[in-house]
């Protein structure tokens, strides 16, 4: 079987994670930087990390995630929220670090600064959540599998209230919003989700040839 499909065969939506086990300093910068390179559309990263490690904090989160316990057993727990100001200002700090990172002439630039302007300034604001939200599920898939290549274990949240999380971490004044939620750290040898077989659709039913 090939190194990627052992990853992504041994990984599985935790249940329950051992309090005890620590995710290494060193290893939890790979994650960082794994999420730091996730792609998303037009580059523009419309996204912030939180990652909470106050354990009183986690503790009140508990229960806005309607009693999931990985949210406070886990090593580090990842908020990820994308920013409710979409516009120009941060289209133009995208350019920004486009000219400084790669040396460009901003005239070579400026074309596509104004189209990115103008495809996103004529969205809803509902519009501008919806697109922002797809690329959070892109970080999301990415740090699920670099926690695999690890072996570090990992378990995607959709099941919490956003709006307790964000009264809970004052996330409202920072103007983001959290889209989802990702306990990361170690198995519990008890938790029995870890020897059952996945259950996936077969490929024939999965992929079409056209």
């Amino acid at each position: 079987m090939h190194q990627i499909l052992e990853d992504l065969t041994w990984r599985y939506a935790t249940k329950k994670f051992d309090s005890e086990k620590v995710v290494s300093d060193e290893n939890f910068e790979v994650l960082k930087e794994s999420l730091r390179l996730t792609p998303s559309s037009y580059g523009l990263q419309p996204l912030q990390f939180v990652v909470v490690e106050n354990k009183s904090i986690r503790n009140q989160l508990v229960a806005a995630s309607f009693g999931q316990a990985q949210v406070q057993d886990a090593s580090h727990l990842f908020v990820i929220c994308i920013e409710e100001a979409i516009d120009d200002a941060l289209i133009d700090s995208y350019v920004s670090a486009v000219i400084d990172t790669r040396n460009v002439d901003p005239e070579r630039i400026v074309n596509y600064a104004n189209y990115m302007k103008k495809i996103i300034g004529e969205m809803t604001n509902d519009e501008r959540i919806t697109w922002a939200s797809k690329q959070a599920y892109i970080a999301l898939g990415q740090l699920l599998h670099t926690c695999a290549t690890m072996r570090i274990d990992a378990t995607p949240m959709e099941g919490f209230d956003a709006d307790r999380y964000a009264e809970i971490l004052d996330l409202k004044t920072k103007k983001l919003r959290p889209v989802l939620v990702c306990p990361v750290g170690y198995r519990h040898q008890s938790d029995g989700m870890q020897h059952e077989k996945k259950v996936r659709r077969d490929a024939d039913k999965l992929f079409k040839k056209m």
